[in-house]
């Protein structure tokens, strides 16, 4: 079994829920709620860009999932379903038999289920994309553009791990076996606040998933907002496998560090209650981080209320 239409069979074709045509079909076929819009994304993977190539292929599933359904998170967008194209030099069945697994564990989880894509062969290593939708009642989606003065902002879990998993990995920082194994499942099996983000959707202005670093993910939301903010270094909720690290490197990987998948989100004071009661509900660390302010701009400050001055704010493919 290593044809292409073997492989889907095996590995990828799943029984489609009820009113949904999946895998098997030209395209497939699905609908939403009365009253909601779809919400639909795409990431693309690439191997020796976003993945190393001895990665755990479940993890690698997992996360390849994983990355989409933040996006949606984002938007406070219930899953629907999602599309795969793999691209791979060649059958490894070892390797597909864990990927499948962990993409599909992660699917049945939040209800997004595998209902089409595309298979090819790759003549320079692996690549993966993944296209995920969603529903949202009509104007309750999160937008970046939708910040206002007076918001506070507010981060779910935690910062700074995984980007130090990452530069570990890359040789750039010397190996700490323990620190390694404490903050790798940050970076490979991210968990993004689903529940969290669905009961987001009339509650908060605006959002987005942390995936390039909170400065610069964040500047998304001022721009789009015509808006300015002031974020409290001291109150930022910094991974606690980072604790006794320099700090000028725990500074840069919570404030640029990317791989986050966790939520930005501003919303009104009056709704702080209403806010940890839901994140009570979903078992979602939620932190108040600073507030949004007229005027232009990102403003850090430590607890002395001086400025910190923000240097690489965050990843850029082409920078």
């Amino acid at each position: 079994m290593n044809g292409e239409f073997d492989l889907i069979a095996r590995y990828f074709a799943r029984p489609a829920p009820a009113g949904v045509t999946g895998v098997g079909d030209d395209c497939a076929l699905f609908g939403v709620a009365p009253g909601c819009q779809v919400a639909t994304s795409t990431d693309l993977l690439i191997e020796g860009r976003h993945f190393f190539s001895n990665v755990d292929p479940r993890s690698l599933g997992h996360k390849a999932l994983a990355v989409n359904l933040s996006d949606l998170a984002a938007m406070g967008a219930k899953p629907l379903g999602c599309l795969l194209g793999l691209s791979l030099p060649s059958v490894d069945h070892g390797w597909l038999q864990p990927f499948a697994e962990g993409f599909h564990a992660l699917a049945r989880r939040w209800g997004c289920p595998l209902i089409g894509g595309d298979t090819t062969r790759s003549t320079t290593g692996i690549a993966i994309s993944v296209t995920v939708f969603g529903q949202v009642e009509a104007d309750k989606a999160l937008l970046r553009s939708a910040a206002l003065p007076g918001d506070d902002i507010w981060i779910s879990g935690t910062l700074g791990a995984a980007d130090v998993a990452l530069r570990m990995l890359q040789g750039s920082l010397p190996t700490d076996e323990p620190l390694l194994k404490a903050v790798r499942t940050a970076l490979e099996l991210p968990e993004p606040p689903m529940e969290l983000a669905q009961g987001l959707a009339g509650l908060a202005h605006a959002a987005l998933d942390i995936s390039d670093g909170l400065a610069q993910d964040l500047g998304h939301i001022l721009e789009a907002s015509g808006c300015g903010a002031l974020l409290r270094y001291a109150d930022l909720p910094c991974d606690p496998a980072l604790q006794g690290l320099d700090p000028d490197l725990v500074r840069q990987a919570v404030l640029a560090g990317g791989d986050v998948y966790q939520l930005c989100f501003t919303a009104p004071i009056e709704r702080r209650a209403a806010i940890e009661a839901l994140a009570g509900e979903a078992r979602v660390r939620v932190t108040r981080v600073g507030e949004i302010q007229a005027g232009a701009g990102l403003k850090v400050v430590d607890a002395q209320g001086v400025r910190i001055p923000l240097e690489a704010v965050g990843f850029d493919h082409f920078s």
